[in-house]
């Protein structure tokens, strides 16, 4: 399933399966802001040229421009 948020003004897209549900979506939001305040540099880097989401489980593969710098961090 695929639903877009808005996060630093762009649509990203964000790719789930059907048991994740909008608290997934929250948390989300939660974490990317919280780490792009709080996180390391390739973390911060890797946040603002953000393309895409694919959430799995309990953890978010955040998908960049560049393919190299893709990360995927714990939402809980």
């Amino acid at each position: 399933m695929r639903t877009m948020i808005l996060f630093q003004n762009k649509n990203i897209p964000v790719y789930f399966n059907e048991q994740n549900n909008k608290k997934a979506l929250d948390k989300l939001a939660e974490v990317l802001n919280r780490k792009l305040i709080t996180g390391k540099n390739a973390l911060k880097s890797c946040i603002k040229s953000l393309i895409s989401v694919e959430i799995s489980g309990s953890e978010a593969t955040l998908h960049t421009f560049n393919e190299k710098d893709t990360l995927t961090i714990s939402l809980y």
